[in-house]
């Protein structure tokens, strides 16, 4: 039951801009039976076009401007005595006509807005996203056994939230935590990241607080980096611990730290460090598995396994 009402909530949080254009065009339609005013009733119907073009882009916009259109002319056809005081003349059929043009060239104008204020956005996006991609390459350039791994773990957290059905804004934060999750290893010896040896109390304490570090760092940065921040400051934290309550409270390990740590794990774990050989995926993927529920979220490891298993396909 509660599995059911959460898809039905999710449903309608993901189509929320198309289910306000429906119910405010089943208003615009029921007013044409309930109020007496032509003109009202017309300029209602530029609600949902507004709404639909701002929200969803002029194809959405075009289409439901000429829904409205069909709507107004078969009520108008059908039952003329709802729009005119009698039989449709010349002069109401050009009213209906200039009516119309308006509500087509409304809803390309504001639709065409909206998609060129997506293609800015895309543009600011896809260059903040380098930017960080360089960032992370340039703190991993100064040791081999690490390089690539942000972007590795990045790749992997982001295909994995595409395969749970994420929206957008969630798969890029996930992406962008992905990339910066080590950050704060900036702030740690490179003499401890590399050594082969196994590290004493001291410097695992100094590795341990590489989360904390990073998760500062990302904090000066302000409002852009706002959502990431959580999921760098979690992505250690075993999913068991977001079942147990602490001081009466839950302790809510976000979505996409625990997406992260299963990709940071699996890319740790078939990667060559200075003190073990990688192994290959499928047993890093099998031990990820018996990890399932304690160490990691088991819905994110089937969909972990499923972006693995159809990497693996492909080599």
């Amino acid at each position: 039951m509660d599995g059911g009402f959460e898809r039905f909530k999710e449903a309608v949080f993901k189509n929320f801009e198309l289910l306000l254009v429906v119910v405010i065009l089943l208003a615009a339609f029921s007013g044409t039976f309930l109020l007496k005013e032509p003109s009202i009733v017309l300029n209602f119907y530029f609600l949902p076009v507004l709404v639909s073009a701002y929200f969803l882009g002029r194809r959405m916009g075009l289409l439901a401007a000429i829904f409205s259109i069909l709507l107004v002319v078969v009520c108008a056809v059908v039952f003329p005595a709802f729009f005119f005081a009698g039989k449709l003349g010349a002069h109401d059929i050009g009213k209906l006509s200039s009516w119309g043009g308006f509500l087509l060239l409304t809803s390309i104008t504001v639709g065409t807005l909206y998609e060129t204020n997506e293609r800015r956005l895309e543009d600011l996006r896809n260059a903040y996203i380098g930017i960080v991609e360089i960032l992370s390459k340039y703190l991993e350039s100064t040791d081999r056994y690490t390089k690539g791994h942000s972007v590795r773990v990045s790749e992997l957290a982001m295909e994995t939230a595409i395969a749970m059905e994420l929206d957008r804004s969630h798969v890029e934060n996930i992406r962008v935590a992905g990339l910066l999750h080590d950050i704060g290893k900036i702030e740690v010896s490179g003499q401890i990241l590399s050594k082969a040896a196994a590290l004493t109390s001291e410097e695992r304490q100094q590795m341990d607080e590489h989360v904390e570090k990073g998760a500062r760092l990302l904090s000066a940065v302000g409002g852009v980096l706002k959502e990431v921040v959580p999921i760098v400051m979690a992505h250690h934290k075993y999913f068991s611990d977001n079942l147990e309550p602490q001081n009466g409270r839950r302790n809510e390990i976000p979505l996409g730290a625990r997406i992260v740590a299963v990709a940071d794990s699996f890319d740790a774990m078939t990667t060559d460090r200075p003190y073990r050989k990688g192994m290959p995926p499928w047993q890093a993927l099998e031990e990820i598995t018996t990890n399932s529920g304690k160490q990691f979220d088991p819905s994110v490891v089937e969909a972990f396994g499923r972006v693995v298993d159809k990497k693996l396909e492909t080599i």
